[in-house]
């Protein structure tokens, strides 16, 4: 926790707070996007998650916080992945007063401005425990994907909703989501098996101490997401997979 942290403890909390998670985002990290973001959106805190990055991320992300009194930093000194990333943050947000946290990804594939809504939908629905946002791609939005991870994403949510989760769910893997905070406290409070598939074990966390995910959980489907390709996951890890859906399987799905 930062000084400028601590001087925030005194000022009245917002009561949602969106935590962003960073590795080495110093080159494509769309600067404009941000600022734009925390002067426009004064109602929302912000939690930026320095992931052990090795270039100049952290100064960035440390002078947001200087000037503008609703962004938050959190450093991580040894780069833990996106899953432990946003579960630091969350737990971190304990210290707060929030009633809704959410998530989303660095490159703002995802803009604030859809978060915004998927926050409202939330609010609006106070059924739910987690909103969901959802690439499809309508007549009249702007959801911009490639061909290959589209058609690979299809076929991760089949297997995802026959087999893991055992709900039809189009889309886990959309990096927007919001929570309820107390929801979000229990769902992360111990560590995940898998560092990109952690949405899947949240979900499932969740139907194992909820039940019926359909009367917790709703998609949402965004009217803008942009891919901004560099994806963080090596082909590796894609290879690897069906061995970690194997693991969830074993382990909480059974």
């Amino acid at each position: 926790m930062t000084e400028t942290d601590y001087k925030k403890l005194d000022k009245k909390m917002n009561e949602s707070l969106f935590i962003v998670p960073f590795f080495n985002e110093e080159k494509r990290m769309p600067l404009g996007e941000f600022l734009r973001a925390f002067e426009t959106f004064p109602e929302i805190d912000f939690l930026l998650v320095n992931d052990g990055s090795s270039d100049q991320t952290r100064i960035i992300l440390d002078d947001f916080a200087i000037n503008f009194s609703n962004v938050k930093t959190l450093d991580l000194k040894i780069n833990q992945g996106k899953a432990e990333a946003i579960r630091a943050g969350i737990l971190f947000s304990k210290q707060f007063e929030y009633q809704y946290l959410g998530y989303l990804d660095a490159d703002l594939s995802t803009p604030i401005s859809e978060m915004i809504r998927l926050l409202a939908f939330s609010k609006a629905n106070p059924n739910l425990d987690i909103t969901m946002g959802t690439r499809i791609k309508l007549l009249g939005n702007s959801v911009v994907r490639s061909s290959k991870r589209h058609y690979l994403g299809r076929i991760f949510a089949t297997i995802i909703s026959n087999f893991i989760l055992k709900t039809p769910v189009y889309d886990t893997q959309c990096g927007a989501k919001i929570i309820k905070s107390e929801v979000a406290h229990f769902l992360f409070e111990d560590k995940f098996q898998t560092r990109w598939l952690f949405d899947v074990e949240m979900l499932l966390r969740l139907k194992n101490a909820k039940g019926n995910l359909e009367n917790y959980v709703a998609e949402l489907p965004l009217t803008t997401w942009i891919e901004k390709g560099n994806t963080k996951i090596k082909f590796k890890e894609f290879v690897n997979f069906p061995f970690q859906l194997t693991k969830i399987y074993l382990k909480d799905a059974i």
